[in-house]
């Protein structure tokens, strides 16, 4: 099973995911350019390791060893100096790569630390820059003006209409080899949850990743966000999410789309656009109680089993099951 994204939401699938199976694959986002992956990023010129040591931490082992590593990775500094606000895991992750050279083995030997029994791989082995085209940001509120960066275009208090990723040097970027061949070889493709602009549509924008994710024979779910995120989102319907999916991936097919029922005002339009990507519509109750905007690894798992065990998708053909699994429990869990 292969989970696309970055950050907070991709840590949410990734903990769901292993509750399934333990053949998990993480590609995660490389665009950051803030906090501290952004400064190593800048010093160092290499890849920003915050949001692929996230994921190792999602899928760290049990063991004493293991719990230990995963303790030190999330470590941060303290104090005012040169290592104030940096992660220890970033810092490791930084010295594996300049090491071995190569950030895919770098990768292998920190989840190898980590008792971690899928993988983590990047997008791209080259750092990523997002640019946006946004609306609201002049005297006109239509005018439309080009911002760069994950940070500007996370925190921006315009309207993001459309997003690109390039390399540093505006080269259309490559994918990373074995993120393609681990797409081509799932059984499962989840994109999301996550910061839609700067964390889940990225993957669509490298054209071999792209091409990967609309050709794979693999089931591929969407799962949304709880609750719009300020500065990029802000404002938008879960039907907008899909929207801006459908203009930037057209290409795109997806078998289910999974929500939380209390995050869905109008469930009919949702479907609706869930029908355009060719998709059923599960809502089901997948927030952590009592933290609205948080995803539940095991109520999230146990929506995606129900998108594995045999379900009839919109466009007529069955959902094939993933390894005889059946749904796990909840009845409040509804295909609409």
């Amino acid at each position: 099973m292969v989970a696309l994204g970055g950050g907070h939401g991709l840590h949410a699938t990734l903990g769901a995911l292993r509750e399934i199976t333990p053949n998990v694959t993480a590609v995660v986002t490389v665009a950051d350019d803030g906090g501290s992956s952004g400064r190593l990023r800048r010093e160092l010129g290499m890849l920003p390791p915050g949001d692929l040591r996230k994921a190792l931490v999602a899928l760290a082992g049990a063991d004493d060893n293991a719990k230990l590593w995963n303790s030190v990775f999330q470590h941060r500094f303290g104090g005012t100096g040169a290592l104030a606000g940096h992660a220890i895991g970033n810092l490791v992750l930084s010295g594996l790569i300049e090491v071995l050279g190569d950030p895919v083995a770098a990768l292998d030997e920190a989840a190898r630390m980590l008792g971690i029994t899928g993988r983590v791989l990047p997008m791209s082995c080259e750092p990523l820059d997002i640019e946006a085209d946004v609306e609201g940001l002049d005297e006109d509120p239509a005018a439309v003006r080009r911002i760069r960066g994950q940070v500007a275009v996370a925190t921006t208090p315009g309207r993001v209409k459309r997003i690109g990723v390039q390399t540093s040097a505006g080269d259309v970027p490559t994918a990373c080899p074995e993120a393609l061949a681990a797409v081509r070889s799932a059984d499962l493709v989840v994109l999301g949850p996550g910061s839609w602009f700067t964390s889940v549509l990225p993957h669509l924008l490298v054209p071999e990743l792209h091409r990967a994710i609309v050709e794979t024979k693999a089931m591929r779910v969407v799962v949304l966000n709880l609750v719009p995120q300020p500065g990029e989102t802000a404002g938008f319907s879960p039907e907008q999410h899909l929207d801006v999916l459908c203009e930037h991936a057209p290409e795109l097919r997806v078998d289910a789309v999974i929500a939380d029922a209390n995050a869905v005002p109008t469930p009919d339009r949702l479907r609706r656009a869930a029908a355009v990507l060719g998709a059923q519509t599960l809502l089901a109750p997948v927030a952590t109680p009592g933290a609205a905007d948080r995803h539940d690894p095991a109520a999230l798992a146990r929506s995606l089993r129900h998108a594995l065990a045999g379900t009839t998708s919109a466009t007529g053909q069955e959902m094939v099951g993933y390894a005889g699994r059946e749904p796990g429990g909840g009845e409040e869990d509804t295909w609409r």
